[in-house]
Order: structure tokens, then C-alpha cells, then sequence
């Protein structure tokens, strides 16, 4: 008997078997189930849930209703007369002076004046009037600026 004829007793590598059962057929071991073994599958690149994490800081977004500038704060004619003497000039710094307005946030706020009865001369300036306040107060001989 030469070393060429010897018959191996058992072969060396066992079959492949195919086959949900198998060891490692068809997807060997990785498994393929889930949204990955649907027909016209379409998985999100990574990147795009990157994109999506990042605060959106462009825009009004949920403010989009309110107003940008700060309120405005209302005072009536009648209260600046009672304040101020005649012939006095009104302005924000005057009226924060004489604790008619506050500051928000360290400066001073819009300032509309409205309707109201005076008597006296007074001048403003670097406030905001409606129209029949800038009406009284011409009449009376004020000024605005």
C-alpha cells in the first residue's frame, strides 16, 4: 500500500448546509431580519440624524408671535401732568426720575403716551404718542419732538 491509496475513515470539512437551520449558510450569522429583509427598504443615513440633533437657532420658530421689540409701557397724560411743572421737558430718563416708569433689564422701556386731560405746557421728547394725545397736547401749546 503506497500513501496514495490510504481512504480517509472521515472526510476533513462537513458539507454546507443552506438554510435557516445551518450553521453558516446564507447570512452566515449575521442575520438579516427586521426592516433590512423588506423589499424597498430605505435606511436613514447617519449623518441625517447628526443634522436633526442640532438646535435650529435660524429664525423666529416658537416666538414667531411675539414681538421682537420689548412692550411698551402706558402712561396717561393726566398722570405726567400731576408729575411735571409747567413748561418742563419730559423724557425717559425724567419720568424714570420720578418713578413713573422702571428699567427692564437694565435699560429704559418704550414709552407711549395716550389720552388724557392736562392743562399745563409740557415738552416731550423721545417718546411715542397716539394720535389724539399728540392733539391735546398741541392745543394746550406742548411739544413734541
Amino acid at each position: 500500500m503506497k500513501i496514495h491509496q490510504i481512504i480517509k475513515n472521515k472526510k476533513l470539512k462537513k458539507s454546507r448546509l443552506i438554510g435557516r437551520g445551518g450553521k453558516r449558510g446564507k447570512t452566515s450569522g449575521k442575520g438579516t431580519k427586521g426592516q433590512k429583509a423588506r423589499s424597498g427598504r430605505k435606511i436613514r443615513p447617519e449623518i441625517r440624524d447628526i443634522i436633526k440633533k442640532i438646535p435650529k437657532l435660524r429664525g423666529r420658530g416658537v416666538n414667531y408671535n411675539k414681538s421682537r421689540f420689548a412692550p411698551f409701557v402706558v402712561l396717561n397724560l393726566s398722570k405726567i401732568e400731576s408729575a411735571f411743572d409747567e413748561n418742563s421737558i419730559v423724557n425717559k430718563k425724567s419720568l424714570f426720575d420720578k418713578n413713573l416708569i422702571k428699567k427692564i433689564n437694565g435699560k429704559f422701556p418704550r414709552v407711549k403716551i395716550t389720552y388724557g386731560d392736562i392743562k399745563k405746557k409740557i415738552n416731550f421728547s423721545g417718546l411715542y404718542f397716539t394720535e389724539k394725545a399728540k392733539q391735546i397736547v398741541a392745543k394746550v401749546g406742548g411739544k413734541i419732538k
